[in-house]
């Protein structure tokens, strides 16, 4: 059922007094929300449709289209795209929003879930769901989400900041931070400029590498080298099969949440070889370095 918007209803969300005028002297009183929000877009008032959006909040609406072309579009409800999308402005929907092929946006905010069947390259991307995407996602500037899923590459130009995980087929490079309060797990390697901040543990099939410090909840595991231009900090377990190197004057902290007489089984720490500041947790050292008593 469609919601109807009257001037009284309209008013008590106060409103900017120009945009309340444009919308009483287009006479979109009485008339549904969708419709109100379709006649701001196509006359380029597409913040008022956002306002609307924000103050009125998602419907049970369900839009169903071959394809999207346009340069913004609001919907308060669930859109299915059979094929791909093109906005070059902003495009908010107020549910989900379900591509079959790419998506291609300027600001793309969805209330829910986000499921692509290619790849995802956005200015700006908010979900308040999962974004989940066959192929590659890459953003421009900021992320938002619970959880994010790649089949391919993640790239973010911004921060990334996840209520959830990070998934990546193949690399992670981020240029800000990337803030996970799970995990994050990638097929390829591993870039993040800034903090690498995560509740969970991070895995990679090949290395770490960021311009921050590294901090994780549980265990960090990389096939390559772990490397940080600051302090690396596990709760748990650290293993490289390469080097584990923190920046000059900071430490390796292995076990952080875990009892020192519970490292060797909770908080080893191994590598190529013993990491230089290693302030805590249990060194294992290689077999062959054993041999010879390192």
């Amino acid at each position: 059922m469609d919601m109807e918007l009257t001037q009284t209803f309209l008013r008590g969300k106060n409103p900017c007094a120009m945009g309340y005028r444009w919308f009483v002297r287009n006479n979109l009183s009485g008339g549904d929300y969708q419709t109100a929000m379709d006649t701001q877009v196509a006359a380029g008032r597409v913040d008022d449709a956002r306002w609307l959006l924000e103050n009125f909040g998602s419907t049970n609406a369900m839009l169903e289209l071959e394809h999207l072309e346009a340069d913004n579009f609001v919907f308060a409800g669930t859109l299915i795209v059979r094929g791909d999308v093109r906005v070059p402005g902003q495009l908010l929907v107020g549910r989900s929003l379900q591509v079959g092929a790419g998506i291609r946006a300027g600001t793309l905010e969805v209330k829910e879930d986000i499921h692509c069947g290619g790849a995802l390259f956005a200015q700006t991307l908010q979900a308040g769901g999962s974004v989940k995407a066959a192929w590659s996602v890459e953003v421009a500037d900021d992320m938002r989400a619970e959880h994010v899923r790649a089949g391919w590459e993640l790239r973010c130009t911004g921060n990334v900041t996840l209520s959830g995980e990070a998934v990546a087929g193949q690399g992670i490079e981020v240029q800000g931070s990337l803030q996970c309060a799970k995990g994050v797990r990638a097929g390829g390697a591993i870039h993040v400029q800034g903090l690498l901040e995560v509740g969970h543990g991070i895995a990679t099939q090949d290395s770490l590498h960021c311009g921050n410090h590294i901090q994780a909840g549980w265990g960090i595991k990389a096939l390559g080298d772990i490397r940080a231009a600051c302090s690396i900090r596990a709760g748990e377990s650290m293993q490289a099969d390469g080097d584990i190197v923190a920046g000059e004057g900071y430490g390796v902290f292995a076990g952080m949440n875990v009892q020192q007489a519970a490292w060797p089984d909770c908080a080893w720490v191994r590598a190529l070889r013993k990491p230089q500041g290693l302030v805590s947790g249990w060194w294992d050292a290689p077999a062959d370095a054993r041999l010879q008593g390192a």
